[in-house]
């Protein structure tokens, strides 16, 4: 597979091409998807709940994430990595600097941070700092405290206008990629139109530019709970292979997310 850069997916947007993006803990599954040619990886904080068996992702350190991403790496040299920045990782615009440098030495290419448009500044700052961000909009794990568990958000007219208005600031402020969990399709829909950038979406309806799932849902073996969003494609196939090929192809032709795995 030829090297993907963020060039790549804004060139896809351009041309109306959807890609499929999974989560990646490890070097072997990371060399599966490569060689399934997935242009996009995720390091997520998610493996504190499908690698440790956690509750939430709150409890996942820095160094756990540095770890798992050089590991990633090792397996798949071509593809753009993401990896996440943990809880409160990101409190003021100079930590988040210093934390997002372990991520990028480890191997990312692109840091993903759970953001309002308070974050604009940082975000900024870690661009002029050739730091790329992908920020993650909508259900953000890091927050379940605030919203009382995982819940899907911009349902009503208010909450919708800010994630939009949190998209444009934080576009403006320099981030190159908006991942958008658990929003209904329609403001998805908005708001991939709407902005330049490339626009992922978990739980988001088919609308968006690209889909990411973490790979335990996209192979059915989570420990705690297989989300409604998800789709287990190896039940379907019985092979992992097979699998990633089915789950790239229906991302590509919007059949994945369908209306059974979409918020409307």
């Amino acid at each position: 597979m030829k090297k993907v850069t963020i060039n790549t997916l804004m060139a896809w947007k351009k041309e109306g091409r959807k890609f499929a993006s999974v989560t990646a803990y490890d070097a072997s599954f990371a060399k599966l998807f490569e060689q399934q040619e997935i242009p996009l990886l995720v390091v997520g904080d998610s493996l504190g709940m499908v690698l440790q068996g956690k509750n939430n992702t709150l409890s996942v350190s820095l160094e756990e994430m540095a770890y798992h991403t050089r590991s990633v790496r090792a397996g798949s040299p071509n593809c753009l990595l993401i990896a996440d920045m943990p809880f409160m990782t990101c409190a003021t615009p100079e930590q988040a600097c210093n934390n997002a440098v372990e991520l990028m030495k480890a191997g990312a290419n692109m840091v993903k941070i759970e953001a309002g448009c308070w974050l604009a500044p940082t975000i900024t700052m870690l661009v002029q700092r050739a730091v790329p961000v992908c920020v993650h909009l909508g259900l953000t794990p890091q927050s379940v405290n605030i919203f009382g568990g995982f819940k899907v958000q911009g349902r009503s007219d208010e909450q919708a206008e800010k994630i939009v208005q949190d998209a444009l600031a934080l576009e403006m402020a320099g981030a190159q990629i908006i991942l958008l969990e658990c929003v209904p399709k329609a403001l998805a829909a908005r708001i991939t139109d709407t902005v330049r950038v490339p626009v992922i979406g978990i739980g988001a309806g088919n609308a968006t530019d690209g889909q990411v799932l973490v790979m335990h849902d996209l192979f059915g073996i989570s420990t705690n709970y297989i989300p409604s969003f998800s789709k287990n494609y190896l039940s379907k196939t019985g092979d992992l292979r097979q699998a990633i090929s089915l789950y790239i192809k229906e991302v590509e032709t919007g059949e994945f997310p369908s209306h059974e795995q979409t918020f409307n």
